[in-house]
């Protein structure tokens, strides 16, 4: 369905094509003539299905700008979040000359009184900092018409429920209520019965989740081998841009610095970072400084950035959901993408649970060996080693070059030089992760495909060699690894088994809680002869 037909104004029509906008999306095409008509709209949607113009474009048609009270509020789990849903605000509305402010933690507050001090009719902001400002009075509600609670499932796992309820206190009773979440738990049905007034319901299925243009692979491997299989994937598949999503902030750090260890342009974004690191982080990636990007789950919520070829899930996630908020990341706006997951044995349950959900059976890959991973750097690297040696006059060092050609051929410089150029030197440096606690045992899993129960591993396990052909497209993409170029999860520290999942009695012997956290391992790939 066209813009045209749902009903808006010529001046958010103008915006609209601006932006580059033709067809509303699906969630887009329920929603808005919903939201325009005044009712209360809860919306099951993934991040990246268009779902900030969905209530965005309605919200915008309906400022009155004679009106210099704050009309709507958009609440949000994350500064990036915020920042992104303020930003697509601004754009949408600029035709009309809407005044977006967004405020957040941080972050210095008295420059975003002073943009409070401008009236907007839209405030866009993290619920801490949402209530600092109406606390301290520089931020009054009582004109609000709308308010929008973003990724509602996600504010509920950071523990904003009280912000929220106080903020909402400041609202009017008689205001529209928009609630958008990527899943639908109990919690989030009881905040709508609780805060909203007969809300319509708008449910994207599963099937409209996850993008057919996502390649989507694993590769199982025990927990010490996952660093190796994840740089020897990097090394074969070039990404463009890649995202590594790690569970929990620890996670991110120590890969960031192994990636880093190993030649990768790489860097990490959780919540512990300031807000200037993050932006600077996210700033980087974007104008592609650094071309991969290690984050949390919590950090990554409404992370848009173009261009992202790849997703790699060093961690699996213990929601199937956000699985599909990863992918999510790439294969947008009609470009291909891959993702690769990373799988112990013992997490094989949580495989088939995201499988049930997007209804697509993922393609196992055979870990890559050392060799192929370093033929794939080289390859990687032949555009980069041509550029060195053409920007090179001979003549300037005429001694050395002469001294070295008479100690090597040819064929021996020009491999000296490909292996500088890709960096074989920090290929193999040993890079050291903590133990993570393992995700507990996956409840409601299915025995059947694969299922890994008393070593019965069905029909998963046996076929995981598949076909080493390099091409991912053809027959039955065994194996195929080069693609195209392309808040933690709070699963990692539920309980202290140690991951024994022996037999199927779900683990055995159990740990001290703390002991795995402190442990470490040196995880160094040793060339086979």
């Amino acid at each position: 369905m066209k813009f045209a037909e749902l009903g808006l104004s010529q001046a958010i029509l103008k915006s609209i094509e601006a932006h580059g906008y033709v067809d509303a999306t699906p969630i887009q095409e329920k929603t808005i003539p919903l939201t325009l008509s005044g009712k209360d709209v809860i919306g099951q949607a993934q991040t990246g299905t268009g779902k900030t113009a969905a209530f965005g474009l309605p919200i915008l048609e309906n400022i009155d700008l004679d009106d210099k009270n704050i009309q709507a509020v958009i609440i949000s789990p994350t500064r990036e979040l915020a920042i992104q849903t303020a930003d697509e605000l601004k754009k949408l509305g600029s035709d009309k000359h809407v005044n977006v402010q967004v405020v957040f933690g941080g972050s210095d507050i008295r420059r975003q009184i002073q943009g409070l001090k401008s009236h907007p009719q839209i405030l866009v902001g993290t619920p801490g900092r949402l209530l600092d400002h109406i606390n301290r009075k520089t931020a009054k509600l009582d004109g609000v018409k709308t308010l929008v609670l973003d990724e509602a499932d996600e504010m509920l796992n950071m523990g904003f429920l009280d912000d929220i309820e106080a903020i909402i206190a400041k609202v009017p009773d008689s205001r529209q209520t928009l609630l958008f979440s990527a899943t639908m738990p109990e919690s989030i049905r009881r905040i709508g019965v609780k805060f909203m007034t007969n809300p319509e319901m708008v449910k994207i299925e599963a099937k409209q989740l996850t993008t057919d243009l996502v390649e989507q692979f694993f590769i199982r491997c025990r927990h010490e081998e996952k660093f190796d299989a994840l740089s020897r994937t990097i090394d074969i598949q070039e990404p463009y841009l890649g995202i590594v999503f790690g569970r929990t902030k620890r996670r991110v750090e120590e890969l960031a610095r192994g990636l880093e260890a190993r030649g990768y342009k790489a860097a990490g974004l959780h919540g512990d970072l300031t807000q200037q690191m993050r932006s600077r982080v996210l700033d980087q990636f974007k104008s592609h400084e650094i071309n991969l990007l290690v984050a949390t789950d919590v950090a990554a919520r409404g992370l848009d950035v173009k261009d992202v070829s790849h997703v790699y899930n060093f961690d699996i996630p213990q929601d199937p959901e956000s699985y599909v908020h990863r992918i999510g990341r790439t294969g947008r706006a009609g470009a291909e993408g891959t993702s690769v997951t990373l799988l112990a044995p013992n997490e094989m349950d949580y495989l088939r649970a995201i499988e049930d959900l997007t209804k697509k059976r993922m393609t196992p890959l055979e870990p890559a060996s050392l060799k192929e991973a370093r033929l794939g750097r080289i390859n990687g690297s032949l555009d980069r080693a041509a550029k060195l040696a053409s920007q090179m006059n001979p003549e300037e060092i005429e001694a050395q070059v002469a001294a070295l050609m008479s100690q090597f051929t040819p064929e021996q410089l020009a491999a000296g030089l490909l292996a500088s150029a890709a960096g074989l030197e920090k290929q193999n440096a040993p890079v050291t992760l903590s133990r993570e606690r393992p995700l507990p045992r996956h409840k409601g899993g299915k025995g059947g495909r694969g299922g890994y129960r008393g070593g019965n591993r069905g029909g998963r396990g046996g076929g995981y060699r598949g076909r080493r052909d390099g091409d991912h497209r053809g027959g039955n993409r065994g194996g195929g690894y080069r693609g195209r170029r392309d808040g933690d999860h709070r699963g990692g520290n539920r309980g202290g088994r140690d991951g024994g999942y022996r037999g199927g009695n779900g683990g055995g012997r159990r740990s001290n809680g703390g002991n795995n956290q402190g442990r470490k391992r040196d995880f160094t790939v040793r060339e086979k002869g």
